[in-house]
C-alpha cells in the first residue's frame, strides 16, 4: 500500500539513526516500527502485582501523649531543643 505520512522531526531523526545503524531502507524500518507499535497498542498489559509492605510492630509507645509537640521535643532532646 502506498500512502503519504507526515512524520515529526524527532521521530524522523530517530528513524534515520536506526536506519543507519541497521543498514536497512526507510520502508523496512518504518514497517518494523509500526508492527511493534501496533502490537504494543493491541496487547492487553499484564496486571501488576500489588506492592505489599510487611507490618512492623515497634512496641509500646514510650511517650504518653504526642499531642503537644513542644513537650515531646523537650522529652526527647531535653530543654535545650529551642
Amino acid at each position: 500500500m502506498r500512502t503519504t505520512l507526515t512524520i515529526d522531526d524527532d521521530v524522523a531523526a530517530e528513524l534515520e539513526r536506526l536506519r543507519r545503524v541497521r543498514d536497512v531502507g526507510l520502508k523496512e524500518i518504518v514497517n518494523d516500527a509500526l508492527r511493534r507499535g501496533l502490537h504494543d497498542m493491541t496487547t492487553v498489559p499484564k496486571p501488576k502485582k500489588p506492592f505489599r509492605t510487611q507490618p512492623f510492630d515497634p512496641g509500646r509507645l514510650l511517650i504518653d501523649n504526642v499531642d503537644n509537640i513542644a513537650e515531646v521535643l523537650a522529652l526527647i532532646e531535653g530543654e535545650a531543643f529551642r
